[in-house]
């Protein structure tokens, strides 16, 4: 059965829409942090639909929700007022950080990356931006003219013209030897020796934990550090929260906290776990900022009625039952535990993240060179024992990725590193 949908889904879908594994799964359902494949196969998942599933799958808050909302009315538009649109808007600005915030809804990360990217070139007069190496924010034509992951970019066109700056990725590159004080000064200088050849540019975009990009992150404070330099020159900073927002890092409820000496970002992009799966995404930005643009403009399905409900349940069960801070701990239990597994491993050259975000970079041992075929085979081997994992990296797709839900348990963490630490073995 599974088979001849596969088969199916080749025959009417593009050939760059990527499948997991070599014989492809269809998930029919999940409850809590598992997962059920067509076939009856259990899964813990340590994923969560590119971490989407945020609080568990089925989460009863959320369906609950989603149906009684659904019963009443299902789609409005912006064109009319929407309640549950402004409620949750209240709930985010106030939890954003940024004074006197608006917030407008999309249905993606994407989008909402697009969208800042809009905002911050028309107050800023200028097409100019800047973003980092290895990152990743969305697929739309003005995302990928961003993104600084080959893999990631299928084209060299774009309305923007994009620089990239030095200092996602701490332990590659040419700073990679130097101290953490050492790094942030040096990516401070390629930043302020990179804007002496330039002129006007709109903003900084960045994600403090890189996604895509296989969890890599600076030093704490290298954002701070570049905010400085940003001030100076009337530079807009966009902090991309996609993949880091709502507690996932454990010790900050949004990444950029991580960088906070130096004040607020005037925007801030997010989606994924707010909806719990479902299509939500949004920026929040400075008022003076969110209101520059001069034409009429409105969301078809952004901030539908249906998507709210969900967050504001979703939003309202992480803050009730603390899961930052479960994030927190029961991620720090499991990165020790995998730092320990690799440790003894040739193949793992580093076991990085912070909180419930986790990246195994595994390299050909003896070397510093990528290993994606190693990584694709851990990814084979991890399903064969019953877990779900992603996989990303920068060079080469050779970085295990690890998010599960953030109501992931002490004995569902062990029981998915042992999995994970027989799968290691394999290679």
């Amino acid at each position: 059965m599974t088979r001849n949908l596969h088969d199916r889904h080749r025959a009417v879908l593009p050939d760059w829409l990527a499948l997991y594994y070599r014989e492809p799964i269809e998930l029919t359902h999940g409850e809590g942090r598992h997962v059920w494949d067509a076939e009856g196969n259990k899964y813990l998942d340590f994923f969560g639909g590119i971490l989407t599933t945020m609080t568990a799958h089925a989460l009863p808050e959320v369906t609950k929700a989603v149906a009684e909302q659904a019963g009443r009315i299902i789609h409005s538009s912006t064109l009319y007022l929407d309640r549950p649109m402004v409620e949750l808007a209240e709930r985010i600005a106030q939890l954003s950080g940024i004074p006197d915030a608006r917030v407008f809804f999309t249905t993606s990360g994407t989008e909402a990356n697009d969208t800042a990217l809009l905002l911050a070139t028309a107050y800023r007069g200028s097409n100019q931006i800047l973003a980092m190496r290895n990152s990743y924010h969305g697929r739309s034509f003005s995302a990928v003219g961003i993104t600084g992951n080959h893999a990631w970019s299928p084209t060299g066109l774009s309305p923007l013209q994009t620089l990239y700056v030095h200092g996602g990725v701490r332990t590659r590159g040419p700073y990679a030897q130097l101290s953490d004080g050492q790094f942030i000064e040096a990516c401070v200088a390629d930043l302020e020796d990179l804007l002496g050849h330039t002129r006007n540019v709109a903003a900084l975009i960045a994600e403090p934990v890189q996604g895509v990009g296989g969890f890599t992150s600076p030093p704490d404070g290298l954002y701070a550090a570049f905010r400085e330099v940003l001030n100076r020159h009337g530079i807009l900073w966009i902090t991309d929260e996609v993949q880091t927002g709502w507690g996932r890092t454990g010790d900050h409820f949004w990444g950029w906290q991580a960088h906070a000496h130096s004040g607020p970002p005037d925007l801030l992009t997010f989606a994924k776990g707010i909806g719990n799966g479902m299509s939500i995404g949004g920026v929040v930005a400075r008022a003076d900022v969110m209101n520059c643009l001069d034409s009429n403009s409105i969301s078809t399905f952004g901030g539908s009625p249906v998507t709210m409900a969900a967050g504001l349940a979703n939003l309202g069960h992480l803050l009730e039952h603390d899961l930052q801070g479960n994030a927190r701990r029961v991620g720090g239990l499991l990165l020790e535990r995998l730092r320990a597994i690799g440790a003894q491993l040739p193949v793992v050259r580093e076991v990085r993240g912070r909180g419930l975000m986790a990246g195994i970079e595994l390299v050909r041992p003896g070397t510093d060179e990528a290993n994606p075929e190693a990584a694709a085979a851990v990814l084979e081997a991890a399903r064969e024992g019953g877990l779900l994992i992603g996989k990303g990296g920068g060079h080469d797709t050779s970085v295990l990725r690890i998010a599960p839900p953030l109501t992931l348990t002490v004995a569902e963490a062990e029981q998915g590193a042992a999995i994970l630490e027989r799968a290691l073995h394999t290679v």
